[in-house]
C-alpha cells in the first residue's frame, strides 16, 4: 500500500512555478535534472535527513548497478533502486503501508513472526508525533497538529525519525551516526549554490569515488547491509548488528515502527521498544564514517552541536587544520562550482538534550574561489585560519573592554564598587555585538584573505578594527541608554564609561592600531 515507487506521493515545485506530486524515482530523476526547486512539504529540520537519504540510497543504488553516470530517467532510477531490494518482488521495502509484520515496509523493519504484532501498541496519530522534535512544552512548536496529513508526511517524518533520532528514554535509542544519545548528527559540507540536484549529484559521484577510502578506514563492506529497515528486528540485544556487516552508505532505523491505515482512511503508527540499539555503537562515539559529519581528532568523538548553533567562531573551530578531521564531502576538488566562486560551506544540525531539544540550527555561507582553493590544497588553509584566529582575538579585546564600561555605568562612574550583577547584565549587551560581527564575518574574513600581498591585507585588517571598534561604541551608547542608573548619577556614569572604553580601546591591551599616526584618536 503507497507504493513510494510507483505512486506520486511527494511533492515538488518544480522550474517554471510547476508543483506536481511525484514517486521517488521521478525525485532522483527530476533532481538529476535539475528541476527541482524545493520541496513544500519538508520541514526545516528535516533537510539533511532527506537530502542525506537520498545520497546514500542513490549511491548504494549506482554502486550495485556499475553505473557511473546518474540518469535522469525514472524507469532507470525505479530499476536501480529495486536492484537493492531483489528478495522483494511485490516491493514491500519500498511501501509505507505492509500489513505483514514479517515483512518490511519503507523505514519499518520486518518482526521475526506475526506474534509480535502485538508489542505495537503505542499510537502515533500524526507524523508530527514520530518527530525528533521534543514538543511536550508545546510552546515554539505545537504537538500533534498534522491531522490532515498526506502520506508524503509521514514519508518525511519516518526518513528524519529513523536516521537522526537520539535516545529517547529506556527502551529507544537512537542513531548510530552520532556521538551517543543526546549528541547530533550534523552536517558540515561544501556544495554548489546551484540547487538541490547539483548538490544530489556533486555528493553522490564523490561517495562513489571515496568507497574505498571508507571502507578501509571503517570495518565495512561494500557487499555489506545497506538497507537496514529490510533486516528482520524484535528488538533484542543479540540482533545488534556490528558495522562490519554493513555497507559504507547503510541507511539505518533506530526504531520500531509500522505505520498502519487509519479510521479516517488516514494514516496512524504503532511503536514499541527494544531492548538494545539496532546497531552496536556504543564505543564509536558517532565515529561511523557518516559523510557529513567532522570527528574531533583529539577525543575522537564525532561532532555534537552545543547550542548557539554555527556561531562564527565555532565554524572557524570546525574548519581549523589538526583540530577537526572533516568528512569525505568535505572535498573542495569535487566542486563543480569551485572554480566558479560558486559554492558554499552548508552546516545544518539539532541540538539535542536530555529529554528536550534546543533548536534546529542552519548556515549557509558563500564562499568564494580563493577560499575554496585553500580549502582543497594541503595546510592550505593554515592561512586562512591565521586571520579568522586574530579577527576572533580582537573581538574577545573588544567585549572585555566593552563588558568593563558597562559594568562602570552600572556602579554610577565608582569603578571600585562595581554591582555583582554587572558582568550578567554586560553579556546581554555583549551578545548584540557578538551578532553584529557574525552577520558579516566571514564576508569581511574573506575580503581580507583575498587580498594578495600582506600590506594591503593589513590595511583591510585595520579598516574592520576600526568597524569593530565603532561597533561596540554604539553599543555602549545603546547600553547606557537602556540600563538603570539614578539621573543625579548618569551624567557622571556615562562620562567615565566613556572615557574607560575609549582608554582601554586605543591602549596597548586594546586595538592600538586604530590611533592614527599621532596617537590622538581612532581614525573613522
Amino acid at each position: 500500500m503507497l507504493n513510494i515507487l510507483t505512486e506520486p506521493v511527494i511533492r515538488l515545485d518544480l522550474s517554471g512555478g510547476v508543483r506536481k506530486d511525484a514517486n521517488l524515482p521521478e525525485v532522483f530523476a527530476a533532481l538529476v535534472s535539475d528541476k527541482v526547486v524545493s520541496f513544500p512539504a519538508l520541514r526545516p529540520h528535516q533537510r539533511h535527513a532527506w537530502h542525506a537519504f537520498l545520497v546514500q540510497l542513490g549511491a548504494m543504488a549506482m554502486h550495485r548497478a556499475g553505473g557511473a553516470d546518474l540518469p535522469d530517467i525514472a524507469d532507470e532510477w525505479a530499476k536501480l533502486i529495486r536492484g537493492l531490494t531483489p528478495d522483494f518482488p511485490e516491493d514491500e521495502p519500498w511501501q509505507l503501508v505492509v500489513e505483514d509484520i514479517t515483512k518490511p515496509a519503507f523505514m519499518q523493519a520486518p518482526a521475526s513472526s506475526k506474534e509480535k504484532e502485538k508489542d505495537f501498541k503505542a499510537v502515533a496519530a500524526t507524523p508530527d508525533e514520530l518527530d525528533i522534535l521534543v514538543t511536550s512544552k508545546n510552546h515554539d512548536l505545537k504537538s500533534s497538529v498534522a491531522s490532515r496529513a498526506v502520506p508524503g508526511d509521514w514519508l518525511f517524518a519516518l526518513v528524519t525519525l529513523q536516521t537522526m533520532e537520539g535516545f529517547g528514554g529506556a527502551g529507544n535509542y537512537g542513531v548510530s551516526r552520532m556521538n551517543g544519545g543526546f549528541g547530533s548528527r550534523p552536517a558540515f559540507t561544501l556544495a554548489p549554490v546551484e540547487g538541490l540536484g547539483a548538490h544530489l549529484r556533486m555528493d553522490i559521484v564523490t561517495l562513489l569515488d571515496q568507497m574505498g577510502s571508507l571502507a578501509r578506514e571503517f570495518p565495512m563492506r561494500p557487499g555489506g547491509i545497506g538497507l537496514v529497515w529490510t533486516v528482520p528486528w524484535d528488538g533484542a540485544r543479540v540482533e545488534e548488528l556490528l558495522l562490519e556487516r554493513l555497507h559504507p552508505f547503510y541507511i539505518e532505523v533506530c526504531r520500531r515502527i509500522r505505520l498502519r491505515p487509519g479510521p479516517e482512511g488516514n494514516l496512524a503508527a504503532v511503536r514499541t521498544s527494544s531492548k538494545a540499539a539496532r546497531i552496536e555503537a556504543r564505543n564509536l562515539n558517532g565515529r561511523t564514517g557518516d559523510p557529513w559529519t567532522p570527528v574531533n581528532t583529539k577525543d575522537g568523538k564525532s561532532l555534537t552541536l552545543a547550542s548557539g548553533g554555527f556561531r562564527y567562531n565555532r565554524v572557524v573551530d570546525y574548519f581549523s587544520a589538526g583540530d577537526w578531521k572533516l568528512p569525505v564531502l568535505w572535498n573542495t576538488s569535487r566542486s563543480a562550482g569551485a572554480n566558479t566562486g560558486r559554492t558554499q560551506l552548508v552546516a545544518r544540525a539539532m541540538v539535542r538534550g536530555q529529554g528536550q531539544t534546543a533548536g534546529y540550527h542552519e548556515r549557509v555561507i558563500p564562499l568564494r574561489p580563493r577560499t575554496v582553493r585553500a580549502f582543497g590544497a594541503s595546510g592550505g588553509a593554515a592561512d586562512l585560519e591565521t586571520i579568522a584566529r586574530g579577527r576572533i582575538e580582537k573581538v574577545r579585546i573588544v567585549q572585555r573592554i566593552l563588558s568593563h564600561a558597562i559594568q562602570v555605568f552600572l556602579a554610577r562612574g565608582e569603578e571600585s564598587d562595581l554591582p555583582p550583577e554587572g558582568r550578567r547584565l554586560a553579556r546581554l549587551w555583549l551578545d548584540q555585538l557578538d551578532k553584529i560581527v557574525d552577520a558579516r564575518f566571514f564576508e569581511d574574513l574573506q575580503d581580507e584573505f583575498d587580498l594578495p600581498d600582506q600590506a594591503q591585507r593589513r590595511e583591510k585588517n585595520l579598516e574592520w578594527q576600526r568597524w569593530l571598534a565603532e561597533q561596540a561604541r554604539q553599543t555602549l551608547h545603546s547600553a547606557m541608554d537602556s540600563l538603570p542608573c539614578p539621573a543625579i548619577h548618569r551624567y557622571r556614569a556615562r562620562v567615565r564609561a566613556e572615557g574607560l572604553f575609549e582608554g582601554r580601546i586605543r591602549g596597548n591591551a586594546g586595538l592600538p592600531e586604530i590611533r592614527d599616526r599621532r596617537g590622538e584618536g581612532v581614525t573613522e
